[in-house]
């Protein structure tokens, strides 16, 4: 296997790498310190790696890093900042939906992707929707309540715009 030169673009920054066929995108992301993208499972059933890709949310230890050359990649870092968090960074903080942060991120862009989709959920469709990702630490109440809240921010600030 001969090492590839490709184009990795996350969170706005333009990443020039040269990989082997066979590294997934979650390992790309970790060398290149994005450490919000955890590692969990290297096999899609715990959400923790998850990333948007091009507007979709993917898990990315099933991606090769080859996939997504030249795409958009998103994680949770992207979303915001300190100074100024999206209203979900907010809202997982605020409502004790953060106890030890691993699945965090992933239940983050889970999250978001429903949003974006539908920006007034329900429970079942906000349980739905983070189904695909696990937490051990919070019965995921207070992260319902987090999306929930966030869902409620979002919708004030549109019609304030």
């Amino acid at each position: 296997m001969k090492a590839k030169a490709i184009t990795l673009n996350v969170n706005g920054r333009r990443h020039q790498v040269t990989l082997f066929p066979n590294v997934t995108l979650l390992e790309a992301l970790r060398d290149l310190s994005y450490t919000d993208v955890k590692n969990g499972c290297e096999k899609g059933d715990c959400g923790a790696c998850a990333v948007e890709l091009n507007g979709k949310v993917i898990n990315s230890c099933l991606v090769l890093a080859w996939q997504a050359d030249g795409a958009q990649i998103l994680t949770n870092a992207g979303l915001g900042t300190m100074e100024s968090p999206h209203p979900l960074q907010e809202a997982f903080a605020d409502a004790g939906a953060v106890q030890c942060g691993y699945c965090s991120s992933g239940m983050i862009m889970a999250a978001k992707a429903l949003l974006d989709e539908n920006p007034n959920p329900s429970e079942t469709e906000i349980r739905e929707a983070i189904s695909g990702n696990l937490c051990r630490c919070t019965g995921y109440t207070q992260i319902v309540n987090a999306v929930q809240m966030a869902a409620e921010k979002m919708m004030q600030q549109r019609a304030q715009e």
